[in-house]
């Protein structure tokens, strides 16, 4: 059954990416709800290689901030949560959990090609860093997804003992309403085409 035109609204036309937000708390059980409705979208192979660090602490926040570019050092050290997206560089090592059957050929086909393996993983992380804003925005928060900042160095200061690369920082919580209008978005006809 679709969701309703109401519903559709709430998680897709009406929320926009924010940069403040209000001091209400974003509690460690709505982290997990996040989780538990990004980790049933769609991967390769069922493999899940998103991982999410979870940055509350005030030491944390300034560790993060340092990595950041100028314009989004504030509002990470403001934000109630902020998720250090990244996924995992060994996924494929973990194929008998998470696809048995497959296993015994697709494992070693991935440990044998490192490049290949790194494609896959970050593919399949980036579709669920999608779901995640979604689940973000189903429970009623708000998100402020940022690409500015050194990555290399946010994988190397949370991440390098994890084995893990950073490709996302999301800021999360009950966001402000940005007072500047809504960039414009392509139309179908514009991006589309059908063959």
């Amino acid at each position: 059954m679709a969701p309703s035109a109401s519903a559709r609204e709430e998680l897709f036309i009406t929320p926009r990416t924010v940069s403040h937000f209000t001091n209400q708390e974003v509690t460690d059980e709505m982290l997990r709800e996040i989780y538990n409705l990004t980790k049933m979208g769609p991967t390769a192979f069922n493999s899940q290689p998103l991982r999410i660090t979870w940055v509350r602490s005030a030491e944390a926040r300034q560790r993060l901030a340092a990595h950041m570019v100028d314009s989004n050092q504030a509002k990470t050290i403001a934000a109630p949560v902020t998720a250090i997206l990244g996924f995992d560089r060994s996924w494929f090592q973990r194929f008998g959990e998470f696809n048995p059957r497959s296993a015994p050929n697709m494992q070693p086909m991935f440990e044998g090609n490192p490049e290949a393996a790194e494609g896959a993983g970050a593919l399949s992380a980036h579709l669920q860093a999608g779901y995640f804003i979604t689940a973000v925005r189903a429970l009623g928060l708000d998100a402020g997804p940022m690409t500015g900042g050194d990555l290399a160095a946010i994988t190397t200061e949370f991440l390098a003992d994890k084995n893990q690369q950073a490709f996302l920082i999301v800021n999360l919580g009950y966001g402000i309403e940005p007072s500047y209008p809504r960039n414009s978005r392509f139309e179908f006809e514009d991006v589309t085409e059908t063959i």
